[in-house]
């Protein structure tokens, strides 16, 4: 080999930026030809993800100038598409497919080529070399500006300090600035838009590190809220968004998730993230402005969320054309019995009912703070009235865990679960049924090395290959993580975090996926990846960054300008953590947690403002 090709791309603001760099190792001149072929086919995401369309748009014909090629396509939705190439230095040949570069270098010379690919580009062209160098140097400003927010955080484990800034870069590469505030779009390449489940469960896991990103969301999501029924979007008055999509197929109705309402989980969790927020950050303005959609959506858990009056949210879709399953496993097989027999709806699954359960104690400690006691006493007895139904319709002794879900039939769906971690997450849970449902969570069925199974390896539909019959989750495992320790149980939650940080480091970048297959871990071998997993994917990028709050025991204060670490604990891989820019109010904190011996030791290393930094044992 007398050549060696190095390619840098990134993308910004709707292009992609490509620097190919050549150069001749060789003691000889040498005459290299680059060809670089390309192409589009404009298909919509929904035909790339194996939907079949009957009829599609007309393709124009390429327009070849002397740098540059525009392709070009009209959709159904008389929409006009198109796609402009341009290549510095101007190519020796170029077509409508290609561009050929004839280089002669001479020894140890190197050449580049830049390539800029514009998606619906109309703006006056910059010199390709210019181009790239600008839009890169204004992606890194860009970067660190948002991310400058975000608490720092160090270690004394070099290789979990990679995961971390791998996982804040990655979140705020994935934030998108919208009139209410950042917005994290869920994952790529699959759903790099607006989600309301994936976005709620993105904020709650940072608010501890950012709480300007749930205040983006929670403002986002109420200004998109549904108004009206409309059985085609699977809308309710007072219902949160589960998609938004503006593509073709959207915009003509081929599917139906333009403006999508189909999850019945987005709606609790949007009240449960309100009431963090406000626990975090003491924001009375922001959660007064949305005070009209908390009630909203309030009312639709009462009015649309349980269909047959029985206290249990439900769902099932308006239309043939809508999910399935509306929970956040929405594959169609993955709500069954146990014989396998799929469930039929109306379904109350576990974690729905959990959530709502948070929703109601997020409400009352809302009206309570607003001076409205009586609805708070209201909203806390139905928590409360919730939390009794729930542990005798869902809470099975033989299983040593809660039931999936209840099918349309209040039937039991007698499958273990990562669902019942959820139900610590909220605290829906009886104190004295924590430790059997820690056990079963932690067993060797569920428990696989690298994480908790969605399904436990006993189940009739286990297929650890799958999307949500037996993989793992990362985000399932972090709020699982929550609330072990929630109930006590850090170090079952360092295990996790353990068995999740493991795997990061068989990864590309330290990046952990949206999921990967839950196959037992072996020594010396890493986990097996899904192949079409979402990477990065908003909710597993913040994992890591949730995990290392769960075994802290890191929480806020605002009123009394107080952090506390209750109980902390370092997972195995860490001595030491050092968190700075923690903020509280107008002020910040910067702390070190210590392994000392068998204890662990929490300094106070720099504050701003009369803030103190509590610790229980």
């Amino acid at each position: 080999m007398t050549s060696f090709t190095c390619r840098s791309r990134f993308l910004w603001n709707a292009h992609c930026y490509e620097r190919l760099s050549i150069r001749n190792f060789d003691d000889r001149p040498q005459l290299i030809r680059v060809e670089i072929a390309f192409g589009a086919d404009f298909a919509d995401l929904f035909e790339v993800r194996g939907t079949v369309r009957t009829r599609r748009g007309r393709h124009l014909s390429p327009v070849i100038e002397q740098d540059c090629v525009f392709l070009s396509y009209i959709g159904l939705d008389k929409r006009s598409r198109s796609t402009r190439l341009s290549f510095e230095p101007k190519p020796d040949q170029i077509g409508t497919d290609h561009v050929t570069y004839d280089l002669r270098l001479a020894p140890h010379e190197s050449r580049s080529l830049f390539i800029e690919i514009g998606c619906d580009a109309t703006e006056p062209r910059k010199p390709g070399h210019r181009s790239f160098f600008l839009a890169l140097r204004d992606a890194r400003r860009a970067l660190r500006a948002s991310s400058s927010r975000a608490a720092l955080i160090a270690t004394s484990n070099e290789i979990f300090n990679e995961v971390a800034r791998r996982s804040i870069a990655d979140l705020y590469m994935l934030m998108t600035d919208t009139p209410e505030g950042p917005y994290p779009y869920a994952g790529i390449p699959w759903f790099s838009t607006v989600f309301g489940r994936d976005a709620i469960i993105t904020a709650l896991q940072t608010l501890w590190l950012d709480p300007e990103i749930a205040r983006g969301v929670l403002g986002h999501l109420a200004a998109n809220q549904a108004t009206d029924v409309d059985p085609a979007s699977d809308a309710e008055p007072g219902k949160i968004l589960h998609e938004i999509r503006a593509g073709e197929m959207a915009e003509l109705g081929e599917v139906p998730f333009r403006r999508y309402y189909g999850s019945v989980d987005s709606t609790p969790l949007f009240v449960m993230l309100a009431g963090e927020y406000l626990r975090r950050t003491g924001d009375f303005a922001t959660i007064d402005r949305l005070l009209p959609h908390i009630e909203a959506a309030l009312t639709w858990i009462d009015d649309h969320g349980d269909r047959d009056g029985d206290g249990f949210v439900e769902y099932g879709r308006q239309t043939q054309e809508g999910l399935v399953n509306q929970a956040w496993k929405d594959s169609h097989d993955s709500i069954f019995h146990a014989d396998g027999t799929l469930a039929k709806g109306p379904i109350a699954i576990a974690e729905v009912q959990a959530y709502v359960f948070g929703a109601w104690q997020a409400a009352a400690e809302i009206f309570r703070l607003f001076g409205r006691p009586e609805r708070s006493a209201s909203f806390l007895a139905r928590a409360q009235g919730l939390r009794r139904a729930f542990d005798i319709s869902f809470f099975d002794e033989e299983l040593g865990t809660y039931v999936l879900a209840l099918d349309g039939h209040k039937r039991p769906c007698r499958v273990r679960s990562s669902s019942a971690g959820h139900a610590l997450f909220t605290g829906i849970v009886y104190p004295e049924r924590a430790a059997q449902l820690t056990l079963t969570l932690m067993s060797a069925s569920s428990f696989c090395g690298w994480g908790i199974r969605t399904i436990a390896s006993t189940e009739v539909r286990y297929n650890p290959l799958s999307y949500h019959n037996g993989s793992i989750w990362p985000h399932d495992n972090a709020l699982i993580a929550s609330g072990l320790a929630r109930y006590g149980y850090r170090a079952e939650a360092a295990r996790i975090f353990e068995g999740l940080f493991a795997a990061s480091t068989y990864t590309g970048l330290r990046r952990l996926p949206e999921l990967f297959c839950g196959l037992p871990r072996k020594r010396a071998q890493g986990p097996t990846f899904y192949p079409v997993a979402c990477s990065p994917q908003a909710w597993a990028a913040a994992t890591p960054l949730s995990l290392l709050q769960s075994c802290l025991g890191l929480e806020f204060d605002p009123n009394a300008l107080q952090i506390s670490l209750n109980t902390p604990r370092l997972p195995c891989f860490l001595d030491e953590v050092r968190l700075r820019r923690l903020l509280i109010g107008k002020g910040s904190a910067d702390i070190a947690i210590r392994r000392s011996g068998r204890n662990v030791v929490v300094d106070v290393i720099g504050r701003k403002g009369d803030i103190r930094v509590l610790t229980t044992a």
